[in-house]
């Protein structure tokens, strides 16, 4: 594949914790990228309270490529994302080159405290219910 093989996956395969769009992600930026936009996207849509399907006819873009986004199983396009932030009224793209890096040089969106409470308490309660070896 031109490239490599980045692109063979989708966006949500690469979660390494939890549950997407609020996931611990792999250290792949374009994933973290992906991740990013589904939820910036949901969250206007619910913040506006708008359906995909109405989101679709608005923005003139079909409405399985809106949900496809949201559950990360596509890489969206810019020309999606353009059309989607223009009929939101909101950017959906982040900053990416402005989130912090970890000890390894990599960026990934810092979220906020509530979203990281509620991911910490998931993945305990999922060590709770993994079999324990002796």
């Amino acid at each position: 594949m031109p490239g490599g093989t980045r692109r063979g996956k989708k966006p949500r395969e690469y979660v390494d914790d939890g549950v997407w769009p609020y996931a611990v992600m792999d250290e792949l930026l374009g994933a973290r990228v992906a991740q990013a936009v589904a939820r910036a996207l949901a969250e206007a849509m619910e913040r506006q309270k708008i359906s995909a399907n109405a989101l679709a006819q608005a923005s003139d873009v079909n409405r399985q490529v809106i949900a496809n986004v949201l559950a990360g199983a596509v890489w969206p396009d810019l020309l999606t994302v353009a059309s989607l932030e223009g009929a939101l009224g909101e950017r959906l793209w982040p900053d990416h080159l402005s989130w912090p890096q970890d000890e390894n040089g990599n960026r990934a969106q810092p979220l906020p405290e509530k979203i990281r409470r509620q991911r910490d308490v998931e993945t305990a309660e999922r060590e709770e219910r993994r079999p324990h070896t002796s």
